[in-house]
């Protein structure tokens, strides 16, 4: 392996044999074994911090069709490289001093490459991996672990770094010129593009090809596993199979000359030589400087919502480096440079706090736009939340009888539905998981009913909706919908932001051309609309809401949990009606579970109060036998893999949710492999689904889309009943009987695995027994552990109790809800005191968080 080593700006290198390499990687000096600082005791501490430097897969078609173009790609990675290790030697930081509080800077790092050529499918796909060692020294000389906080945050503006690089370096844009090519708007070489489906198609026959022979072979080799040789022979044979006059099996020097053979047959215009292709044309004098910061800021926004609005000098730097991209300029990176410089003064943004030095890792900033909705969004709440009469609980409680004559309402369940009976305009029901408020809704809309008045249930996803309408027996739709049928449009600006107004009567519809005639559904004075699942209502949809109401004369409710997982945009919207509401009922009683002992450790997981309760609450998960340990991440994975096949012999349904969508497609792969190998689903046709995954006849998936007209709605899972020349059958997964059509072409775009799924999937979700991942945050722990009806457990990485303990103190750790702008305000005065200082100069005191101002600049 080469190693890099960045001293003050300059770079040089070295190579690694495999045990330096090893050394190099536990924190010793690879030359002289020397300890570099102190022990790593964490036994899931990091070593090392993983950066790729990846790009479009038409460059990596471009460099296997000519060797002039392979080296021009080569040195434009080599060029991002240096670039990359450069800025996280010069903008990175080691911590110093008491609990870390003095941010020391880095006179050295060491980096190591890994390059990779194909994919695990042998697709021609270059890619390199940059390990950064954890262990760095500072200009004090000493050695001692990089500040993982701001390199994780760096992560964004090196992540933009490669997309500037890709798409406006000269020397890579002339060389595609010189060749023909030109790059399109979406970065990809616009005459390859075209390839880049075929061969994630065939990566799909690929990965099944894989998969029958790994069967075969196990049944001529009962009781052993496949070699690495075995299972080299393995892909080379997966990879040839089916091409016509190939080899059944391939040699290392052959695989280049097939996949350009392939390429030609696709594209035989790929073997005509072109004429040079115009270089681009913009100048950067011809830039709106305007509109490159805003869209930087729409860019730093989007990606905010995890921390209420709040973002980071990176963030916007990141943002203006992808802007800058877009644009179809080529310039020396200098240039760019001073351009983007430029661009992040320019961008328009509040700041939260007073100091003028923050760290530039400090979440401290926030889109103007941002600002505005939540400042106008708390006075809307405020003056639409008038008090007014609740319905009589007895009344209430003999409405229930009649309609649930075995599942009497409790206390808390009765005043939820009076409330949402009676005619206060601003009512919320909060409660965990299982506490009954589907029954709950049940009762409210019959008394509403009995009153003459309606329930409208609406939810931030059509799923969520269409389940709560129809256990509640009232209309429903998703609130988009709603907002849509009162003229409510949505689009996007030239900065990239989606920009939400309301249509007149009579006005034409820019998006249809149609003239807009008024809603086809009636809301009346009196009338209810209910917003299921209200923890997830962002604030922009929330105030065409309130808009809708003020409208109709109809009174809200938001029913929900914030406890559990937060919308896609801006959250903070149910907390605001809470803070507001005269009529707010909190369920506490849950119903779903059998063990009472479990579900009052649910409560107390809910919302430990401080790190003695959240170090309590972890106790008792380990003591009852509700965490699985495990010594690595592949363990960890193969746990929830076998919990699934547990669930399935014992004919008990099961949730398997991870932290992120790439563990949960891995998990789901490897649940798929272990069936095919068993036989319980066979490796016949299959189809393409996103990324090229290879789907078969009785995997379980899910759609990832809304389609009206097949009857689909976007994270809904089914079973593929069959496969057919353009379409596949798919059934419900908790009715078999229920068959959905969709074609291929959906399939391939909007249709994954879903043996395992994110919170997100999971949400609302009841089944017999779950299992959640390792590095799941406090909201995907708490939803994950509270799916299951009769057993619940976390699977950890942790070769210990008290590792698993400490673990799940952090896990359990959540970031406070920002509703408003003063809490905005006091969260980013607590990271910045924090955040690791420049000096041990005076920090900020706590009880100055409140006063500190807000400026734009």
């Amino acid at each position: 392996m080469t190693r890099y080593i960045v001293e003050d700006g300059a770079i040089r290198d070295d190579l690694l044999t495999r045990s330096q390499l090893r050394d190099w990687v536990d924190g010793l000096d690879p030359l002289t074994g020397e300890r570099r600082g102190r022990d790593l005791e964490s036994p899931v501490a990091d070593l090392i911090l993983d950066a790729t430097i990846n790009a479009p897969k038409s460059f990596s078609i471009a460099a296997m069709l000519d060797p002039e173009l392979a080296a021009a790609y080569e040195d434009l990675q080599d060029r991002l490289r240096d670039r990359i290790i450069k800025l996280w030697q010069s903008e990175l930081n080691a911590r110093r001093g008491k609990q870390g509080s003095i941010r020391e800077d880095l006179a050295r790092i060491e980096v190591v490459e890994l390059r990779h050529e194909r994919s695990r499918s042998l697709d021609p796909h270059k890619h390199r991996h940059l390990w950064l060692n954890v262990k760095v020294q500072g200009l004090d000389g000493k050695w001692s672990n990089i500040d993982t906080r701001v390199a994780l945050r760096f992560q964004n503006v090196i992540n933009a770094e490669g997309d500037l690089a890709t798409r406006t370096d000269p020397e890579w844009i002339r060389a595609l010129a010189a060749k023909g090519f030109s790059l399109n708007e979406d970065g990809e070489i616009t005459q390859l593009q075209r390839l880049v489906r075929p061969l994630s198609k065939r990566s799909a026959q690929i990965e099944a090809n894989r998969i029958a022979r790994t069967v075969w072979w196990r049944h001529q080799h009962p009781g052993q596993e496949p070699s690495h040789d075995v299972l080299a022979q393995i892909d080379h044979w997966a990879w040839a199979v089916g091409r016509p006059d190939k080899p059944g099996e391939l040699d290392e020097g052959g695989w280049a000359a097939l996949v350009r053979e392939e390429l030609f047959t696709a594209d035989p215009a790929l073997g005509m030589r072109r004429a040079p292709a115009p270089l681009p044309t913009v100048a950067m004098q011809d830039l709106d400087l305007e509109l490159l910061a805003a869209k930087a800021v729409v860019d730093a926004d989007a990606r905010s919502t995890g921390s209420g609005g709040r973002f980071s000098v990176m963030d916007v730097r990141a943002g203006a480096l992808r802007a800058i991209a877009a644009t179809g300029v080529v310039a020396d990176r200098d240039e760019l440079t001073k351009l983007a410089e430029e661009v992040v003064a320019h961008s328009p943004t509040v700041t939260l706090i007073s100091e003028p030095d923050a760290p530039k890792h400090v979440k401290h900033l926030m889109a103007v736009s941002t600002a505005t909705l939540k400042a106008t969004l708390a006075q809307e709440v405020d003056a639409f939340s008038a008090s007014g009469q609740i319905l009589d609980t007895g009344e209430v409680a003999v409405i229930g009888h009649a309609i649930e004559p075995n599942h009497p309402l409790d206390d808390e369940q009765l005043a939820g539905a009076a409330a949402i009976g009676g005619t206060s305009r601003n009512v919320v029901i909060s409660g965990p998981a299982g506490t009954g408020k589907t029954t709950m809704l049940k009762v409210a809309g019959a008394a509403l009913r009995r009153r003459g008045h309606k329930m409208i249930v609406v939810a931030p996803t059509k799923k969520a909706s269409a389940v709560a309408g129809r256990e509640t027996m009232s209309s429903s739709s998703s609130l988009h919908q709603l907002l849509h049928e009162y003229g409510w449009r949505w689009a996007t600006s030239a900065s990239g932001a989606t920009q939400w107004r309301r249509l007149s009567i009579g006005k034409v519809d820019p998006t249809s051309g149609a003239v807009y005639r008024g809603p086809r559904i009636s809301i009346n004075p009196g009338d209810r609309i209910v917003v299921d699942e209200a923890g997830m209502l962002d604030l922009e949809a929330a105030s065409a809401l309130l808009d809708v109401a003020h409208a109709t004369g109809a009174g809200v409710a938001l029913v929900g949990d914030q406890r559990q997982a937060l919308p896609v945009g801006h959250s903070g919207a149910m907390a605001l009606f809470w803070r507001r509401s005269p009529d707010r009922v909190e369920l506490t009683t849950t119903h779903r579970f059998n063990d009472q002992a479990w579900a009052e450790l649910t409560l107390r997981l809910r919302h430990p109060y401080s790190e003695d309760q959240r170090r309590e609450v972890a106790e008792d998960l380990i003591r009852t036998e509700h965490v699985v340990l495990t010594d690595n991440d592949v363990a960890a994975r193969e746990a929830m893999v076998e919990g699934w096949f547990d669930a399935t012999r014992r004919h008990e349904t099961i949730a398997l949710v991870t932290a992120t969508h790439a563990e949960a497609q891995e998990i789901s792969e490897a649940v798929q492999h272990r069936r095919l190998e068993s036989g319980a689903i066979r490796p016949g046709r299959a189809f393409s689904g996103q990324a090229g995954q290879a789907i078969f006849v009785g995997d379980v998936v899910q759609t990832r889309r809304n389609d009206s007209a097949a009857d689909i709605q976007n994270r809904q899972n089914w079973t593929v009943k069959t496969i057919g020349r353009d379409h596949a059958i798919l059934a419900a997964s908790t009715d078999s009987t229920d068959l959905r059509k969709v074609s291929l072409a959906y399939a391939e775009a909007h249709i994954h695995l879903a043996y395992a799924t994110t919170v997100y999937g999971v949400q609302g979700e009841t089944t017999d027994c779950a299992l959640v991942g390792p590095g799941v945050d406090g909201a995907g722990l708490y939803v994950g552990l509270t799916r299951g009806k009769r057993h619940n457990a976390a699977v950890l990485v942790a070769p210990t109790a008290d590792s698993a303990k400490s673990q799940l103190v952090e896990m359990m750790q959540r970031q406070t809800l920002e509703e408003t702008m003063e809490k905005s305000r006091a969260a980013a005065q607590t990271e910045l005191r924090r955040a690791a200082q420049a000096s041990a100069g005076p920090i900020i005191p706590a009880h100055d968080a409140q006063r500190a101002p807000s400026g734009v600049t």
